[in-house]
């Protein structure tokens, strides 16, 4: 009993064993919110993605936006081949006369149809919920623009690779200024065509608007004929004409300031491309960017 005693006592007494303290964790960094600038940019981003890669999930409107000009083209000029005369270009046929007419009709339609998506998303939703997010409304304006402007340039690209057909040489082709018309051109018409179809409710209804303003708009460019022979109220309106500059600069890109002036192209509109398109571009960005923030 004593020996069964002491070692209670012996039990009792022994130091107990020491449990090593954990460290405590240290407490979970929070994230860190992302600034203003990169959610403006995260919207643009998103934005023209989708619409990029929306439009080539479609094989039938890739081939559709490129056989509709080849088609005009080649049709058209040889319709008018036989009785087209400029004045100062003896021998000039249609076709290459209205080949950058052409390649600026590409960029239009391109910009028509990509901005068709505007009316559609608007109704489905799909712009309401991108409103409610941290991106502005310039940013907005901007990636649905910038996407529009990228399925435009791509097609026109393609377009592009018929030129040697029209007697252009790749010598004389000035790309700096057809890059820099064909980007600022593309710009301007998708932000043009987002404005206006921002106020129209359905797609019939945004047809009608590019039957009335966009097609006229194009007709009176100089793609089709040149203001030398236009009547006096005809090359009035033509002069006014925005679109005009982007005919012309296409037509000075690809056949040179001498070439140009010799196929209907006026001496008044030489150097004044960039500056009007630039000019016609930041106004429509402005103002489609006023139009979505327009409350209902």
């Amino acid at each position: 009993m004593n020996a069964h005693a002491s070692s209670l006592s012996d039990t009792s007494l022994s130091p107990e064993p020491r449990l090593e303290q954990e460290e405590p964790a240290a407490p979970a960094r929070a994230p860190r919110a992302p600034g203003a600038l990169a959610l403006q940019w995260a919207t643009v981003r998103v934005l023209l993605s989708r619409d990029v890669v929306r439009f080539f999930r479609q094989p039938s409107r890739v081939v559709g936006a490129l056989a509709q000009p080849i088609l005009f083209w080649f049709v058209i000029g040889a319709g008018f081949s036989g009785s087209f005369r400029v004045a100062g270009a003896q021998g000039l046929d249609y076709q290459r006369f209205s080949f950058p007419g052409v390649v600026a009709m590409v960029l239009l339609f391109s910009a028509i149809f990509a901005t068709i998506s505007v009316i559609e998303d608007r109704r489905e939703g799909f712009l309401q919920s991108v409103l409610a997010g941290p991106g502005s409304r310039l940013s907005v304006v901007l990636g649905k623009a910038l996407g529009s402007s990228a399925i435009a340039l791509s097609q026109a690209s393609l377009f592009l690779l018929f030129a040697p057909l029209a007697g252009v040489s790749a010598a004389t082709v000035n790309v700096p200024l057809l890059l820099s018309v064909m980007g600022l051109s593309a710009l301007a018409l998708t932000c043009m065509g987002i404005a206006l179809a921002w106020w129209v409710r359905s797609t019939a209804g945004y047809h009608a608007v590019m039957s009335v303003v966009l097609l006229p708009m194009w007709v009176l460019s100089g793609a089709l004929f040149p203001l030398k022979g236009a009547s006096p109220l005809l090359a009035w309106v033509m002069r006014l004409n925005p679109l005009r500059f982007a005919v012309e600069g296409l037509r000075r890109a690809l056949y040179g300031a001498e070439a140009s002036l010799a196929l209907g192209s006026p001496s008044s509109g030489a150097g004044l491309e960039l500056p009007v398109l630039f000019v016609f571009a930041a106004v429509f960005t402005g103002l489609a960017a006023f139009s979505i923030s327009r409350r209902e």
